[in-house]
């Protein structure tokens, strides 16, 4: 793996690994409901080990000029990309540590919603991620859960953007958004 690079090679490779691993053309349902006649399922990717340093680092990249404290996400989708995120900001020098929104409130324990929420401070400056966005209920879900637990959401980040409401939906309910691709850049 070399360290220098360019961004754009390093977008292409992800480009790549995401068509060979992620993508299939075939009818599904979304978690959205609707249905599609094609599927990108990112969690191939960045549970892939070439795919995970991409993802990782070609977000630390768009951030690490930001005044942020941590990175995450709803769970699953987002797990691993913070993760990889959170790694490679420790290995460039700048942490940040990962945090995981869990989808309902644990029962146990201490009842937590975040984990990994005791390794920020109240008022933390956060990035929320996501593998791919349609409606952005997930994301939307994730910031405003986010906010409840005092931290302030400066931006949601996507690997996948499928062109449909999603990306208006998240900048409607008041987030700035980007994503590293669209729909067009996958399918072609």
């Amino acid at each position: 793996m070399e360290n220098n690079e360019e961004p754009g090679q390093l977008r292409l490779r992800l480009l790549d690994i995401i068509r060979r691993r992620s993508y299939e053309r075939r009818e599904v349902i979304l978690s959205s409901g609707e249905r599609s006649d094609f599927y990108i399922d990112c969690r191939q990717t960045t549970l892939h080990p070439e795919g995970a340093y991409l993802v990782g680092k070609i977000i630390f990249e768009m951030i690490k000029e930001l005044d942020i404290n941590g990175i995450g996400g709803l769970t699953m989708g987002a797990d691993p990309i913070a993760s990889a995120v959170s790694v490679l900001s420790y290995i460039e020098g700048k942490p940040f540590p990962a945090f995981i929104i869990r989808k309902e409130q644990k029962t146990h324990g201490l009842g937590l919603w975040v984990e990994g929420k005791r390794n920020l401070k109240e008022g933390a400056k956060v990035i929320i991620v996501e593998d791919v966005v349609t409606t952005g209920a997930s994301s939307i879900k994730a910031a405003k859960r986010a906010e409840d637990e005092g931290f302030k959401v400066m931006s949601v980040i996507a690997i996948v953007d499928r062109e449909e409401t999603g990306a208006e939906n998240i900048r409607e309910a008041g987030y700035d958004f980007k994503a590293l691709f669209t729909k067009r850049d996958v399918v072609g």
